[in-house]
């Protein structure tokens, strides 16, 4: 197979538009699945993606437009080009428009994708199948899979675009049943390489939580003083990042719409000293430096393929300080470009502590394992609603007394921002409904008040 490099030279050297743009993804995978605490499968996946992106100028502007193939030859070269030019065309004047960046070199271009594989797992199987052998004789059934990726972008222009990034990441996701499956809980793990998964500590915690199904307790519906998990966290607060384009806000749809026009730039949003923020250089999930980007949307431009990536505070002192822009949209907000950034930081200021000294803060409240199916019910409050899964644990004069009902919760992680009652310290974790769209977050555990358990759930 042609390097990626050489494709994008042969592209962009070929190409008679304005300028180009080329988009190459390789990418490799190892997985293990396991069921009923035995391994089913294990494999190694290799793709590529290639982007060609033309611009052409236009009467009225210049105008951009893009084509996507899996497997891409020299013998594509040409249809391809004459596939993006044509889409340009027929696109019109950009309104995203913005001018190209030339002659930036950043990363190692000329070096050879790293591919990951089984061996990456050399020491995480082992303790893996001893954490199969003990739930056997304890008639614990494990179901799950662990996934290790290295993905590497490049990003070449007919103008003298030369980055290249590589984003490594792996995670792993365990649900544990017991009791002929009548309990289930769930716990995730993010890591780069798999040499910081203990396996020690994800049997704990499943064991814990099984353990503390065995005493049940029913609870109504309503508002509880709320444990969420470092995960449940970030579920939360990407589906927040995912509405906070400024133009949206700019132009009255969205939650952080002002009344009366603008956006709620400037307003405090938490009751406490909140710090959320994208930095690439933040050490434990370091990030990209730059924008790669194959297509245009409300969160970035191909136009800003190239641009520099640096930190941005979303929120400061809980404080909302910024609002995701592409370079167009902050010339039409009169706001400064804030691109989105590969990583999310959560903090608050003098929290420390864990899950575990959380519960002991909580004299009557809930503990929750993970967040389900959140779907959008009002995009003006960002009122979202989903279920709680694999175990609601009741607490009561700070420990856990015994497992309730599941529910159906309905909140917004705005509003949620100004009700925070305690938190611990932030920890690189897993989103469980976002897990693999979003691997590079760092939230703490919280307890929110009165957090809104709408209706009973039947599900478990």
């Amino acid at each position: 197979m042609i390097s990626a490099q050489d494709l994008i030279e042969k592209i962009t050297s070929a190409a008679t538009c304005d300028d180009c743009i080329v988009v190459v993804r390789d990418k490799t995978q190892a997985n293990l699945r396991w069921a009923g605490s035995t391994l089913t499968t294990n494999g190694v996946i290799q793709e590529r993606s290639v982007t060609v992106i033309a611009f052409v100028a236009v009467d009225g502007g210049m105008a951009s437009g893009g084509v996507s193939r899996t497997d891409v030859s020299l013998s594509d070269v040409p249809k391809l080009l004459e596939e993006a030019i044509a889409a340009a065309k027929a696109s019109g004047p950009a309104d995203d428009y913005a001018p190209l960046a030339t002659n930036v070199s950043i990363g190692d271009w000329s070096g050879a994708h790293v591919p990951t594989g089984p061996e990456v797992f050399s020491t995480f199987a082992p303790a893996l199948g001893d954490m199969f052998s003990r739930s056997v004789a304890d008639k614990i059934e494990l179901f799950g899979y662990s996934e290790h990726t290295n993905e590497t972008t490049w990003v070449g222009s007919k103008g003298g675009l030369r980055l290249r990034k590589d984003s490594p990441v792996g995670r792993v996701e365990m649900t544990g049943k017991s009791h002929d499956r009548s309990r289930s809980t769930w716990a995730g793990v993010e890591t780069r390489d798999f040499k910081d998964v203990s396996v020690a500590n994800i049997d704990a915690q499943i064991r814990q939580r099984l353990t503390w199904q065995g005493t049940k307790v029913d609870l109504p519906a309503g508002r509880y003083d709320t444990i969420l998990p470092s995960g449940s966290v970030a579920d939360l607060f990407t589906y927040m990042m995912w509405v906070s384009t400024a133009r949206d806000a700019h132009e009255g749809q969205s939650v952080f719409s002002k009344k009366g026009g603008g956006t709620r730039i400037g307003e405090k949003l938490s009751n406490v000293s909140l710090q959320f923020f994208s930095d690439p250089d933040f050490k434990q999930l370091p990030a990209s430096n730059f924008v790669a980007t194959a297509v245009s949307s409300p969160f970035s431009s191909v136009f800003d393929n190239g641009q520099p990536i640096k930190r941005v505070d979303w929120l400061k002192d809980g404080v909302l300080q910024s609002l995701v822009q592409t370079r167009a949209s902050a010339k039409l907000t009169n706001l400064d470009f804030t691109p989105i950034g590969e990583n999310l930081v959560m903090s608050v200021d003098g929290a420390s502590g864990t899950l575990e000294d959380l519960v002991k803060k909580v004299d009557n409240g809930l503990l929750l394992t993970t967040f389900w199916y959140i779907r959008m019910v009002d995009p003006n409050s960002l009122l979202l609603t989903g279920l709680t899964r694999d175990g609601v644990y009741h607490v009561k004069g700070g420990e856990v007394v015994g497992a309730t009902n599941n529910f159906r919760w309905n909140d917004s992680p705005v509003s949620a921002l100004s009700r925070i009652a305690h938190a611990g310290a932030s920890e690189w974790t897993q989103p469980r409904e976002w897990a693999g769209d979003m691997s590079n977050m760092a939230v703490p555990p919280l307890v929110i008040k009165d957090f809104n358990m709408s209706t009973v759930s039947p599900g478990s």
